[in-house]
Formats: C-alpha cells, structure tokens, sequence
C-alpha cells in the first residue's frame, strides 16, 4: 500500500501544479483515497517558497471543486450513494447528521479545516440538501484556512517546520472548534433567554389583556 501511495504522489509530482488541483479534486470527492493533498503542497512550498501562496490557490480550488462534486453526487444518489461507497457503514452518516442538526454549517467547516474526512461531510451535505451557497461559502473558509495556513506556515519558517505541520493544523483546529461551539451555545444561550422573555411578556399581555375584557364584560352587564 505504502508503494501505491509513492507512485501516486510521485505521479502528481511529476504535473506540477496541474497534479495539486487533480490531487484536490480527487481526495475531496472520493472517500479512502490515501494521499491528500497536503503532502504535495508542502513539498512544491518547500521547493519553491516564493510561489507558496499560489499553490495554496490551485489546492484550494481543486478541493471545493471535488467538493461540489461529492455534494451533486450526494444531493441525486442519496442514502443508497452512501451506504454503497461506505459499505452500509450508516452509524457514518449518523454521525455526521448529528453534528449538522447541532452545529449546522459550522459542521462542514469544522471537517474543511481540520484532519477529519471532508468527503464524507461533503457528500452528507448534498444528502441533507443544505444549501449550497453556504455549503461553497463555509468550504471556502475551512479549505482556503487550512492550506493557506500551510503554505504561510510553510513560507515563514521552511524545512524546520515540516514535521510538526500536522501537529500545528491538528492545534488549530481544536482551537477553532472550542471557539465556535462556545460562540454557538453563547448565541443559542442568548437567543433562548430571548425567547423566553418574549414568551413571557405575550403571556402576561394576554392575561391583561383577558382581564380587561371580563372588566368590560361586567361593566355591560
């Protein structure tokens, strides 16, 4: 399997830039491949530092556009798409419906940005028809973050660097994570106080607002 990987990557090597977008397209829209692209990127940063931000572009573009594939692929072959490519794995897709019905778009971009399987959310999401303006949006972010963080990363600090990448992208993620899920329960926090607030003055008012009418009713009387 290692050798199948080599060649793999040794064949993306070889098209330059052209390989990259190829490489991101493929791993965000097939699930298992064994190379992502992050292996090419550093190694075409490391080669040539002055065109890092460049080759963070076309990696950025390749992946949303695998993306946007495995959301059509999602979105006409539903469940049956899934379970055929997961192996009617469903506590898969289970799992990633619990996180949408959770945390909704911040899900997608949590699995963009960070070390867990894109293609799967990807694919998920085109089931759940979430809409895909957002889906392209919030998979901008987490793709564009992650390997442009990479190729800066890679542009500042060069060779030294290398090995503790996936350390550095792993760190950030569980920062980002614990951001905005403290950020989303604080929303929905102050939106249920919100709601409950209003809940409370409609039923007051209605009360009144009942009081007044017997008032009246007895008044006629």
């Amino acid at each position: 399997m290692h050798e199948i990987i080599l060649h793999i990557s040794e064949l993306f090597q070889s098209w330059g830039m052209t390989g990259l977008f190829i490489n991101a397209v493929i791993e965000s829209c097939l699930p298992g491949f064994p190379l992502p692209p992050d292996v090419l990127l550093i190694g075409m940063c490391l080669s040539l530092p002055s065109k890092a931000l460049l080759y963070a572009l076309i990696c950025t573009t390749g992946s949303i556009t695998g993306a946007l594939i495995a959301y059509i692929l999602g979105r006409f072959g539903g469940r049956p798409l899934f379970e055929r490519l997961f192996k009617n794995k469903t506590d898969k897709l289970q799992a990633v419906e619990n996180l949408f019905e959770e945390y909704g778009a911040f899900a997608v971009f949590f699995s963009a940005f960070s070390p867990i399987p894109y293609n799967i959310f990807a694919i998920a999401s085109g089931i759940m028809k979430m809409n895909v303006l957002k889906f392209w949006f919030v998979s901008c972010l987490g793709r564009g973050g992650r390997f442009f963080f990479v190729s800066i990363v890679l542009m500042l600090f060069g060779e030294t660097i290398k090995q503790y990448m996936n350390y550095f992208i792993i760190g950030v993620s569980v920062l980002l994570i614990a951001f905005f899920v403290v950020l989303y329960k604080k929303r929905h926090s102050i939106t249920g106080k919100k709601n409950n607030n209003i809940e409370a003055k409609t039923i007051v008012e209605n009360k009144k607002i009942s009081e007044t009418s017997k008032e009246q009713e007895y008044a006629g009387n």
